[in-house]
Formats: structure tokens, C-alpha cells, sequence
């Protein structure tokens, strides 16, 4: 299992590293050494702007409730993704 992924008692646990202020959303790939999953969001970092970009991405992306639930204020931040499994969760991102 990806170190990125792990599973929590309320829903799966996704490990992200973001860099905002990027030319578009995406996901770059994975941080091997932070063991974190590099996401590139457009909205800068003011006023919990590329909070709620990261949110919308991935809610979108997964079809599901996401939400952050450490690292609000950081740059590494922890997702909890309710009603996929950690499987699921692999599978909607490609990996």
C-alpha cells in the first residue's frame, strides 16, 4: 500500500504536500521522501483559498466527501476521504 494512503477508522487517510500559486491543479506524483503525494493547486495560499482548492479537487477528482483534518495552515496536509475504501482511493487516482 502507498505510504500516502492509510486506512482510518471514519474513512481512508490521504497524505498530500501542496505547492499553490501553480499554472493548473494536478497531481505531480509522489514525495518518496516525505511520503506524501506532490499536488499542484491554482489559488494562492491566502485566506484558506488553496484550502478549499485542495477540497474541491479532490472531491471532484475522488466522487466523494473530502475534507482536511491536519495542516490547515502547512503545506503538508492530511485528507479524510469518507465513503471509499483504500483501494477505491488508489484506483480513482491511477496509482
Amino acid at each position: 500500500m502507498a505510504k500516502f494512503i492509510k486506512e482510518a477508522k471514519d474513512g481512508v487517510l490521504l497524505l498530500i504536500h501542496v505547492q499553490p500559486k501553480a499554472k493548473k491543479n494536478a497531481i505531480e506524483g509522489v514525495d518518496e521522501w516525505r511520503g506524501r503525494l506532490k499536488v499542484k493547486v491554482k489559488a494562492p495560499p491566502v485566506e484558506g483559498k488553496a484550502n478549499k482548492e485542495v477540497v474541491k479537487f479532490f472531491s471532484k477528482l475522488l466522487g466523494v466527501k473530502v475534507a482536511i483534518v491536519r495542516g490547515e495552515s502547512a503545506r503538508e496536509k492530511d485528507l479524510l476521504v469518507k465513503g471509499l475504501s483504500a483501494e477505491g482511493v488508489k484506483k480513482k487516482l491511477g496509482l
